[in-house]
């Protein structure tokens, strides 16, 4: 049995989702941010805010410390924004790329946006990339930079169970997270490297602006970072999921494990060096056949069933699941995730059941309404 935990050592949780929209008939995207957004209501209005193109809308959740709570502020956000989306003659899609061929999106009209769109270029074709950002509260960023070295070589599991994007253009792209490809064209996408100090964290991202391959310290596209702006992890390889079950047994792992890291740099386990190589080719494989493949298992450096390191992933962090009282739902969202598959894996079989992506589309509508699960 768990010690019980006092409510001053359990770690706060919150998530961060990215959307797009999408025509209320037809399938592709279209350029209505502004006119959803104008259309939340105002007691959410600070939790939504406009995306890099303007077929997409982002929702940020306030820090929870239990996940029932997470759950009931994500739904909130979620059915307010789709029914905003309603209003304004689109619907919202939770999934990682636009599934349908479509028109390219223009940047939102904010000085930022257009100085990376006329820095980067057509990096971000399409109707967007859209990911999941779960943040995990750290006691200090030196404290952070040691849970980032030992994050590393568990974050392609995290990338394989959120794959979510096999479709792009109205066909099957053969990879279960499609974004992942798209998203890995930007300078600073990737595995976050080994660090020594905060220090030496901070210098590299100083040098990073130097260099121009990022703007600010918010185009720092690592799979997991410091937050800028929050006392917090952030763990960012991943598509949005399409529904909250997925979310939640997301942000419940990811801060199982962060406490279990916790509890390793406490005791002075060092991080395992994983090398930078090898991690981008786990991370391809995770992108490539999500859950339902293989992936690399980081220890043997042999390819193993994806589920299999799932499976370990949870029975590694089982103790600090229960600490947090979190270890009930996430058995059951477990169970659900597998016997339902990745987000990938369910728009596949709509796809090759009914043989329409705007039966994939319509079933994206519903299950990030929150609507249905299946």
């Amino acid at each position: 049995m768990a010690e019980r935990a006092e409510s001053h050592d359990l770690l706060t949780l919150g998530i961060e989702e990215e959307y797009i929209l999408v025509d209320a008939v037809e399938p592709r995207g279209v350029e209505a941010v502004e006119q959803v957004v104008d259309l939340i209501p105002d007691a959410i209005r600070g939790s939504v805010q406009h995306e890099y193109l303007r077929s997409q809308i982002e929702v940020a959740s306030p820090p929870q410390l239990k996940l029932s709570d997470l759950y009931q502020a994500m739904r909130e956000l979620r059915r307010e924004v789709a029914g905003a989306a309603e209003r304004a003659g689109t619907r919202l899609l939770a999934v990682g790329t636009g599934p349908a061929a479509g028109p390219v999106a223009r940047v939102v009209d904010r000085p930022r946006y257009h100085r990376m769109r006329e820095h980067y270029g057509d990096l971000s074709p399409g109707q967007g990339m859209c990911g999941t950002h779960v943040h995990v509260s750290i006691p200090d960023g030196e404290t952070g930079v040691r849970v980032l070295n030992h994050l590393r070589p568990w974050l392609p599991v995290f990338h394989a169970a959120t794959a979510n994007s096999p479709l792009f253009g109205g066909r099957d792209t053969g990879y279960a997270s499609w974004r992942s490809m798209m998203w890995e064209r930007w300078p600073t996408v990737g595995p976050t490297p080994y660090l020594e100090s905060l220090a030496e964290y901070e210098t590299l991202v100083a040098d990073l602006e130097q260099t121009g391959a990022m703007l600010d310290e918010g185009m720092l596209y690592w799979y997991a970072r410091l937050s800028a702006h929050y006392p917090t992890v952030e763990i960012r390889m991943g598509d949005v999921t399409p529904t909250l079950d997925d979310a939640m047994l997301l942000a419940a792992l990811a801060r199982a494990l962060v406490a279990t890291l916790l509890r390793d740099v406490r005791d002075d386990v060092p991080a395992p060096k994983v090398s930078h190589p090898l991690l981008m080719a786990a991370h391809w494989r995770a992108a490539h056949d999500g859950l339902e493949g293989l992936a690399v298992d980081l220890a043997t450096r042999e390819p193993r069933p994806a589920w299999r390191l799932m499976r370990q992933l949870f029975d590694h962090v089982r103790p600090e699941l229960e600490r947090h009282g979190d270890l009930r739902i996430a058995t059951v969202l477990m169970g659900r995730l597998r016997a339902h598959g990745t987000g990938a894996a369910r728009q596949r079989a709509i796809l090759s059941q009914r043989g329409s992506v705007d039966d994939v589309v319509t079933w994206l509508a519903n299950a990030t309404r929150g609507d249905m699960i299946d």
